[in-house]
């Protein structure tokens, strides 16, 4: 390890005063002899100096640039796309870079289009499209993508498709040609991984995807992001058996490290006529690897939403017994 001390320079009191040079020798040692760290007590008044020119930082932080494209078009080669588009950003994609595309877009690509004029809704779909609210074609549909349907609402049937909730199945109406629907990607993982590993043969780079989509959550109006496929890093992390500010063990804590990159790149998407089908988020501290994990889930009984619906409550809530008094 290297350990430079600035204490001699100090005890002349023009730190402030020094010259150009004395500051390019100081970014030479950051830039120069990567992997060596400048230490520097923190009651030097030069700690101050060096936080300045970002040698000593205790803020972490991460880039992220919206990826605009032309409308994608069904069987459209995705990676080409990009490529285009990075250039016309003037982007190139680094080691641990990760980028996030929606699934539309992605979905599209794929063929995943279908047109609503060529679906014949059976009886079930006829019926379930009455009570929801839904064209029975695009019933037929979601009842021949989910793997179970559970109710719905006006507007959206509730399902759990590729092993999460999806409204609909995940079929998006909107960002389709009129007419049209896009179904989710039929292997988000693979379709992530495929991508990755072609982006990485273009840019030698080491990088991370996410095909991502929107969702809401229980209770709350508007849409957070989901993970829907991952490739080159681990979705969920463990958290337990760190400790907190106050040095008590985490013994349940993962963080969803997948779905908080697709919240944020959400921000650049938007959920209309953008044309944002990809984010490059630069900056975020992952170890890579060389694979596709599967995104954990954990059953409807193990879930706190799913497996307390229809439970009897029990007690009577801090906001209940307010009311009353």
């Amino acid at each position: 390890m290297f350990v430079f001390s600035f204490l001699p320079f100090l005890k002349c009191g023009r730190f402030l005063k020094f010259s150009d040079t004395f500051i390019n020798i100081v970014l030479y040692f950051k830039v120069g002899f990567p992997g060596y760290d400048i230490q520097v007590p923190e009651k030097e008044g030069i700690y101050w100096f060096l936080k300045a020119v970002n040698m000593i930082s205790e803020i972490t932080s991460v880039q992220m640039f919206g990826i605009k494209t032309p409308i994608i078009k069904a069987g459209d080669e995705l990676v080409p796309v990009l490529e285009a588009a990075f250039r016309n950003a003037g982007l190139e994609l680094e080691d641990g870079d990760v980028l996030v595309l929606a699934e539309s877009a992605v979905a599209t690509s794929e063929n995943r289009v279908v047109e609503l004029a060529g679906v014949n809704p059976g009886k079930k779909a006829l019926e379930l499209g009455e009570s929801y609210g839904l064209d029975p074609r695009e019933m037929e549909l979601v009842l021949q993508e989910c793997d179970e349907l559970f109710g719905g609402v006006q507007g959206a049937a509730l399902t759990i498709t590729k092993g999460i909730l999806a409204p609909n199945a995940g079929i998006d109406a909107s960002n389709a040609p009129e007419g049209f629907v896009v179904l989710l990607p039929e292997n988000p993982r693979k379709s992530a991984e495929d991508i990755r590993k072609r982006l990485e043969k273009v840019y030698s780079c080491r990088i991370g995807v996410i095909v991502g989509d929107s969702r809401t959550q229980p209770l709350r109006l508007g849409c957070t992001g989901l993970a829907l496929g991952v490739s080159g890093f681990e979705p969920v992390e463990d958290d337990r058996g760190l400790c907190d500010i106050y040095g008590k063990i985490l013994t349940l804590t993962h963080r969803a490290i997948a779905d908080n990159l697709v919240s944020a790149a959400e921000l650049l998407m938007g959920e209309a006529g953008e044309q944002v089908p990809a984010v490059l988020i630069r900056g975020v501290p992952i170890k890579l690897m060389d694979s596709s994990p599967e995104v954990p889930t954990i059953s409807m009984e193990g879930c706190m939403y799913f497996g307390n619906i229809g439970k009897t409550k029990i007690g009577e809530t801090g906001s209940e017994k307010q009311k009353k008094d």
